[in-house]
């Protein structure tokens, strides 16, 4: 049977409502680096996780070509799909086990989230097999909790270090998620200040990698060269499976 009108209608009102959104949270992050003072817009990453691949379809014919997946089996199946899509470049946001740390390195272009010696030791193997570098953002952790991912401010230098001299990385600067119990303001304060020092020893790595759906705006205040904006453009969620 044809595809009925209903679900015509319905699919395009889902685009529709996609489009709406991006255009909204465009023309905020346009206000906000107009409110900083600042020349250039910081680049947008879609998070694109637990999303269907026509989703990422539909945002490339809305002209987005960043994407940032967390998930390695369903990040690598979405890359195969969608191999044919011009210009994309894939960015892994999530942390990565050192075990599956060669699998993701066959397919990303950036990972935001080296919180690690042992995962840049675990991605160097692979540096024959790749025609370019991976971009790298040492993921600094805001907390006092280990288990949230990334490394201490004292330590990030070192992390830095090692990443810097790494075969298959190319270090860009720092990534990081401002904690919940703390303003996004002085969250971000720390990170414009830990991007500050990173620089000093390593002048090209100035990027940072922050702000999210709800805290994009003071983000763009404090330097973001990398916002990773999820379901303030994608919508809610589908069910994680």
């Amino acid at each position: 049977m044809g595809t009925t009108h209903h679900d015509e209608a319905s699919g395009r009102s889902e685009v529709d409502s996609l489009s709406g959104r991006l255009a909204r949270i465009r023309n905020d992050i346009r206000e906000a680096t107009r409110a900083a003072g600042r020349m250039n817009e910081p680049e947008l990453i879609v998070v694109t996780k637990f999303h269907p691949a026509s989703l990422i379809r539909d945002l490339h014919e809305l002209g987005e070509r960043n994407f940032g997946e967390s998930r390695h089996p369903e990040a690598r199946d979405k890359v195969a799909e969608l191999e044919a899509l011009d210009g994309v470049t894939w960015h892994f946001i999530g942390q990565i086990q050192s075990k599956k740390a060669r699998q993701i390195a066959r397919y990303v272009d950036v990972i935001h989230s080296i919180d690690r010696i042992a995962l840049v030791d675990a991605l160097a193997p692979l540096a024959d097999e790749r025609e370019n570098p991976i971009g790298a953002f040492a993921q600094l952790n805001l907390t006092s909790d280990d288990g949230r991912g990334g490394t201490s401010e004292d330590e990030l230098l070192q992390l830095a270090e090692v990443i810097n001299e790494s075969p298959i990385l190319t270090l860009r600067g720092v990534m990081a998620i401002a904690p919940l119990d703390e303003s996004p303001e002085r969250a971000f304060d720390r990170v414009a200040r830990a991007s500050e020092r990173l620089e000093t020893r390593f002048p090209g790595a100035s990027e940072r990698s922050m702000g999210m759906s709800g805290d994009f705006q003071a983000a763009i205040e404090r330097g973001a060269t990398h916002l990773r904006i999820g379901t303030a453009i994608t919508g809610k969620r589908p069910l994680a499976t």
